[in-house]
């Protein structure tokens, strides 16, 4: 009992709103954050959509002081910690600060700072390098930048592990709180749309429309050609059940297991089945102490691309089609797009499906690639127990997590 491991706040900065709030009401509407990318012209590339942070103002969250050292990417991840300790109720003291700690997953960092950077070196010289920019490009940057602006002493990591850094930062944190080197984790992801970065992805025919055809996010779909490219953070709070007791603070939900595996697949490329997928949910399960059928929903990894959709479809089917009893799916990169560091996000997403009682509908699905309960047109109340997050990267990383929807028992256990 005094190793399970809770999640007692969320706090998010994404496409489909500025805080916990706005995002719940928006992923349960079926609200969409795709719209033409504002923030540079695309008019000389194939691609035009994406998932922008909208109405972010991070003066609302940072001091001045600290505000004008820091990179968009690192303002976004101090003020979705900063709302996630406030949902868990916690202040940052003297008393507790060097309990406190964060681990954060990127996959590409702050793109936007490392080509201006760039720029300057190779027309200007460097020594016309602004020098409270260099700090910022490296990957630690914004953990760093939330442990100044918030007083934390703690535990400081970043990962980078591609498109499963946001779940496997929260898997680290889980360990690190289960072996006693930290009470208090904030976890998750963050990643941003830059101008070089969606012009990479387009080389990289990474981004929908890949090979013509109506651009779009569509996951899951016979008809999908690639993802949307996304922007956002994502972090929870997490603590143990214990602590969050003693706190007298109501957590909403458990992680109950994760799952790790690798698949052999060049770093660009995926791999020609779904051994590698279905190893790493059948690994969260049995870390969880559950058998297939135990499973209620989950929230998928999917995200419109060709390949990746297709093992995760395959894997699904195969773990749970033997049961005949495949559980709800639902993936919301229909509707923010693939950020490559959405873990948190859709962590949040998950705990927040476990409190509600609500499966929210995948966006730009019409033609299922496969016969599997999919949630589409509109939010699904169930009662959910046991949810299920995928992450399937290309590189071959995979990672899936358990999290459980405590019960009044678990509540009277613990207080006892």
């Amino acid at each position: 009992m005094s190793k399970r491991v809770v999640v007692t706040g969320i706090g998010m900065v994404t496409p489909l709103g500025i805080g916990k709030d706005q995002f719940t009401k928006a992923l349960f509407s079926g609200s969409s954050g795709i719209t033409e990318i504002a923030a540079f012209d695309t008019s000389r590339f194939p691609s035009h959509l994406g998932a922008e942070i909208k109405k972010f103002s991070p003066r609302d969250f940072i001091s001045l002081k600290h505000l004008r050292r820091m990179d968009r990417l690192s303002q976004i991840s101090v003020a979705s910690s900063r709302l996630a300790l406030e949902d868990a109720k916690i202040t940052v003291s003297a008393t507790n600060r060097d309990r406190i700690g964060i681990i954060l997953g990127t996959a590409f960092g702050p793109t936007d700072l490392k080509v201006h950077c760039a720029h300057i070196l190779f027309t200007e010289g460097p020594m016309m390098i602004n020098p409270i920019l260099v700090p910022n490009s490296v990957m630690n940057a914004p953990a760093g930048h939330t442990s100044i602006e918030l007083g934390l002493r703690g535990v400081n990591t970043t990962v980078n592990h591609q498109a499963a850094s946001g779940e496997t930062a929260i898997v680290y944190a889980v360990m690190e709180i289960m072996r006693g080197a930290a009470d208090i984790i904030l976890a998750g992801g963050a990643d941003i749309i830059s101008e070089f970065f969606f012009e990479t992805l387009i080389r990289f025919k990474a981004i929908s429309p890949v090979n013509g055809g109506k651009e779009g996010a569509r996951p899951f779909d016979t008809y999908r050609n690639g993802p949307v490219a996304g922007e956002g953070c994502g972090i929870v709070c997490l603590e143990l059940l214990k602590h969050a007791r003693e706190r007298g603070v109501i957590p909403y939900c458990e992680i109950a297991g994760w799952g790790m595996s690798s698949s052999s697949a060049s770093p660009t490329d995926w791999p020609a089945d779904a051994h590698g997928a279905s190893l790493s949910i059948m690994r969260a399960l049995q870390s969880a102490n559950l058998t297939p059928d135990k499973i209620d929903m989950i929230q998928a990894a999917s995200n419109g691309g060709k390949n990746p959709d297709r093992i995760e479809a395959d894997a699904c089917l195969q773990l749970f089609g033997s049961e005949k009893v495949v559980p709800a799916i639902s993936s919301i990169k229909g509707a923010f797009g693939e950020s490559f560091s959405s873990g948190g996000i859709r962590a949040a997403a998950l705990a927040l499906s476990l409190r509600e009682g609500m499966v929210p509908p995948i966006l730009g699905l019409d033609d299922p690639i496969i016969e599997l309960p999919f949630i589409t047109g509109e939010s699904r109340k169930m009662d959910i127990r046991n949810g299920l997050v995928n992450t399937f990267s290309h590189g071959g990383t995979n990672v899936s997590i358990v999290m459980r929807k405590l019960t009044d028992m678990d509540h009277l256990r613990e207080s006892n």
